[in-house]
């Protein structure tokens, strides 16, 4: 583990220090070249004791390119200047200072400010040619052909800064879609759970007016001698017409503007043929399939459960390309109900991420404490699948 934490290490200090370690090589390969080729009829014709050192503070503003990303490869450049009055010989002798040139070139190019990167190329096409100029025997072609490529190592940090400009860009607009896709997934479930939570109220406050009808009813026919027990059911009566009245202005504050009174009755499983000839109508044939004994739930369980499959017909009608048909299966299983909504086209609610319906279906079957799987099949369409614990009411 150790040896594999050194090897990781040392990758890192290597991918942040790699262009230093180029600069300190560059460096010392011209020192060298200076020192020993002194006797060449090109070599600079200052001393030794002048060469380096001017060689080393050259290069020196390099390293200070991540503070300042202009301000170090423009110093290189007019310290190269500088020193080419000095001595015209001194940076065309090494290959190495011409490679550095490129390299400065290359960083004032990539720079993020694009104002800073057009003023860099003025500063190394200038620097370039007054290098060139003082040259000695310098030709026409020199001062053309020596700015343009050096330009080209400009150009070069310039075409990658752009394209990482467009790389960033691209990461910003998926991580904008992915939190619009969020903030979108959490206003659906919301929205789902105001609806069950208005359906609730409707199946709960249906059960108790019944209860209370029957406890006054029940009052009403007790005889006179039993005065205790008829206050007692009084109280009772009386605390349900309380609690309806509560969860009608409950009902009042959850409910929007858009929302109308429903006045027919609450859907359930038994719909589910009104359901498909209504997905029929609309172009897509549906088959219904029921597997095992079919029993009597809670009310409020097999509402939810016709939700869950009016929005697999939902999704195969408006996402589902090229669909023929779909399918919906109901399994009776001891413990837990399964639906499943089959469709057989090629696409889905799910490949743009921007669909609500199974946002909403998720939220439903996550308050009962269900599963839920979304997904494409192997062959073609895409398959909703949900399970619901349920407790019949035989």
């Amino acid at each position: 583990m150790e040896y594999v934490h050194g090897v990781n290490r040392l990758g890192q200090l290597a991918r942040k220090y790699w262009f230093d370690a180029l600069v300190v090589l560059l460096a010392s390969e011209a020192v060298l070249e200076l020192a020993v080729r002194r006797d060449a009829s090109e070599a600079p014709r200052t001393t030794l004791w002048f060469d380096i050192p001017a060689i080393v503070v050259m290069v020196l503003p390099l390293f200070a390119r991540r503070r300042y990303p202009f301000a170090g490869p423009a110093a290189y450049w007019l310290i190269a200047v500088a020193f080419s009055f000095v001595d015209g010989w001194l940076l065309p002798f090494t290959g190495a200072v011409f490679v550095l040139g490129m390299a400065s070139a290359f960083l004032l190019g990539n720079l993020r400010d694009a104002v800073q990167a057009r003023l860099g190329l003025l500063v190394v096409w200038g620097g370039a040619a007054i290098i060139v100029y003082n040259l000695p025997n310098h030709s026409s072609s020199d001062l053309v052909f020596t700015p343009l490529l050096l330009a080209i190592g400009w150009l070069g940090g310039f075409a990658l800064r752009e394209r990482a400009a467009e790389a960033e860009a691209a990461t910003e607009r998926a991580a904008q879609a992915e939190r619009e896709r969020d903030a979108a997934t959490r206003i659906a479930a919301a929205e789902e759970r105001a609806r069950i939570a208005r359906e609730l109220h409707d199946i709960v406050a249906h059960a108790v007016s019944v209860m209370v009808l029957q406890v006054g009813a029940v009052r009403h026919k007790l005889p006179a001698d039993l005065a205790e027990d008829r206050d007692a059911l009084t109280g009772v009566e009386r605390a349900g017409r309380t609690a309806l009245a509560e969860m009608r202005r409950l009902l009042a504050a959850m409910r929007t503007d858009g929302d109308g009174v429903e006045l027919a009755p609450r859907p359930g499983l038994d719909g589910l043929d009104a359901l498909a000839a209504e997905v029929d109508r609309a172009g897509l044939p549906v088959k219904l399939h029921v597997e095992g004994e079919p029993f009597a739930l809670a009310p409020a369980i097999d509402l939810s459960a016709y939700r869950i499959v009016q929005e697999g017909l939902s999704n195969a009608l408006k996402h589902a390309r090229q669909a023929t048909g779909a399918d919906v299966t109901i399994r009776y299983l001891p413990d837990e109900r399964e639906l499943q909504v089959r469709d057989d086209g090629r696409g889905s609610s799910m490949i743009d991420g921007l669909g609500h319906g199974l946002a909403g279906v998720r939220e439903r079957v996550r308050i009962y404490g269900g599963e839920m799987t979304a997904e494409n099949s192997n062959g073609s369409g895409f398959v909703l699948t949900t399970r619901l614990p349920v407790r019949s009411e035989r």
